[in-house]
Order: C-alpha cells, then structure tokens, then sequence
C-alpha cells in the first residue's frame, strides 16, 4: 500500500523557494461508490445495493445535518462540518450575510490517534507509504529560466 508522487519545480517568478523541487500525491485512479460498495459486499453478508443504499443515505442524512449547521462526526473516521469564506466588514454592526458571505464550503477533519511515540497519526492514513510514480522523467539539478 503506497501513495505515490510526482516531482514539481515551483517556477513562480519572486518566489522565495524559486528554483525549489516539491512532491505532489499523484492519484492514479478514481473509486467511486460503486466499486466501494462491491469490495465491501465480498467483505460481508450485505448485497452491494444494500451497502450502496446504506453510503447513500449516509451521504443524505450528513447533508441534512451540514445544512442545519451541525458538525458530523463518524467515528475512527473524522468529522465535517461547514465553513464560510467571507469578506470583511468595518463593524459587527455592518456585516450580513447576503453582503460579506462569500460561500460555504466543507470542511474535513481526519479522526487520529497517539502513536507510541506521541504523534497523532490520522487513522484513514496508519501505514500509509509513499514512493516516486516513475513513469516521467524529470531533470532534478536543472533550475528553471527566469
């Protein structure tokens, strides 16, 4: 089980890092419900329409509750809960919503837990193991052209 990653050069002009080689998480291929709900059918005694069902109505419920300004917490997965991106106003008294809310968003906090060394490890992530994706070829000593 590995993550793998493609090389990137930051070639922003002015940047500080200039120059600088980055890893970026390279997802080969998409998984949707569907396959989700076949893989977790071959694991128990549920039908696939029925996990299909279950994810579902999951997803409609967790809809209902974001909308009402709840925070949904699936426990040993993590919780969600909705956040603005808004404008500034000059006072309280000054801001609305029609005016300075700008859009909602979903925000997605991983649940974690205490490793033996004291760090917090997110649980969707234990073992996780990353390497190179080496099907491209990158020159890693060349610096980009101003």
């Amino acid at each position: 089980m590995s993550v793998r990653y493609k090389l990137y050069q930051n070639t922003r002009e002015g940047s500080e890092q200039y120059g600088l080689w980055y890893a970026r998480a390279a997802a080969d291929q998409v998984v949707d419900i569907k396959q989700i709900s076949k893989e977790i059918e071959e694991k128990c005694t549920l039908t696939e329409s029925d996990v299909r069902g279950v994810i579902i109505e999951l997803l409609k419920q967790m809809k209902k509750h974001l909308c009402n300004g709840h925070r949904v917490w699936l426990e040993d997965f993590g919780s969600f809960k909705v956040g603005l991106r808004t404008s500034p106003a000059k006072s309280a008294k000054e801001f609305t919503a029609s005016t300075n809310v700008k859009g909602v968003r979903v925000n997605f906090l991983p649940a974690t837990h205490q490793g033996a060394d004291k760090k917090r490890i997110i649980n969707l992530l234990e073992g996780v193991k990353v390497q190179e994706q080496g099907t491209y070829q990158v020159d890693k000593s060349e610096k980009p052209e101003p």
